[in-house]
């Protein structure tokens, strides 16, 4: 529950708990890449012609499996988060917490923290503030209804643009932009799978939807890892988050037709929240700052 003016905009306990669960996601996330950096750099360099054997040789890695079980985790997390609040909601809440890369990365893995960092703290605090006076009607629940040509032109254009870059990308930074893209369709797809669940009951794990899942979430993975391998790590960090985070944030309305906020000032406060929370992403940290 928020209040606007004299008003009380009533949250259903369903989106309150699916956006607490975003903010489990983003924490998990940050933590799970930190982990898998550190194996990733301590294994032999991802070769996609040999996808198998590179993934076999990174799974070697004690602390890479570790990541890799806390990112499941988060990903487990996600998913329940996607299935009861709106997608762009979900994602905002993910994307602000990308502010926990510097806290994450200073108190726990030793990389200091820059004024520009903190900076980026701050308006994605004040994203979230406004976000938080325009959930009246956005948060009236889960919103999985979908175009089904919007959906096929938002998850076939992400993924095919994160294919393009993962076969022509030579930096860090190009693949982690591939792995955002790969992900980002991944998690249109479970949004739009979430939708189903009260239909299909168990049998969404035999959808065609899921098999898109499975593959986009694990060539993601290994682009991912390779992103990690050629650093730095927290700026490649940082563009697969804010990658994957934007374009989800853009399928709420585009895809599964959320409500934008009624009026124009209402509007302008969900337009300029989505603002802060994608410049503090901008903010954090630093695209060339580079980690040892």
């Amino acid at each position: 529950m928020c209040f606007r003016g004299s008003h009380t905009v009533r949250v259903p306990l369903s989106v309150q708990v699916g956006l607490l669960l975003a903010l489990v996601t983003a924490l998990m996330s940050v933590v799970g890449f930190f982990l898998k950096h550190r194996g990733a750099v301590a294994a032999p360099p991802v070769q996609w012609r040999r996808p198998w054997a590179s993934t076999v040789a990174l799974f070697r890695s004690p602390v890479y499996t570790l990541g890799c079980v806390v990112a499941t985790t988060s990903w487990g997390f996600h998913v329940a988060a996607l299935g009861l609040a709106p997608i762009s909601l979900v994602q905002t809440v993910i994307a602000g917490g990308l502010v926990l890369v510097t806290m994450v990365g200073d108190r726990v893995f030793g990389h200091a923290v820059s004024r520009r960092e903190w900076i980026g703290v701050g308006l994605t605090a004040a994203g979230l503030a406004f976000l938080a006076a325009t959930l009246e009607g956005t948060a009236g629940s889960a919103h999985a209804d979908y175009g089904d040509a919007e959906l096929l032109v938002s998850v076939g254009a992400a993924a095919a643009l994160g294919l393009v870059l993962a076969a022509r990308g030579r930096g860090g930074p190009v693949l982690a932009v591939s792995a955002g893209l790969l992900w980002a369709a991944s998690d249109v797809t479970i949004k739009a799978l979430s939708g189903k669940a009260g239909e299909l009951g168990l049998g969404v794990v035999i959808h065609p939807f899921a098999a898109v899942i499975v593959v986009l979430s694990l060539v993601g993975l290994l682009v991912s890892a390779r992103s990690l391998q050629l650093g730095p790590v927290v700026p490649v960090i940082a563009l697969t988050s804010a990658t994957a985070n934007g374009l989800t944030i853009a399928a709420g309305p585009a895809v599964f037709r959320e409500p934008l906020p009624a009026g124009h000032a209402a509007l302008l406060v969900r337009l300029a929240a989505f603002a802060l929370v994608i410049t503090a992403a901008a903010l954090t940290p630093p695209p060339l700052r580079s980690t040892a």
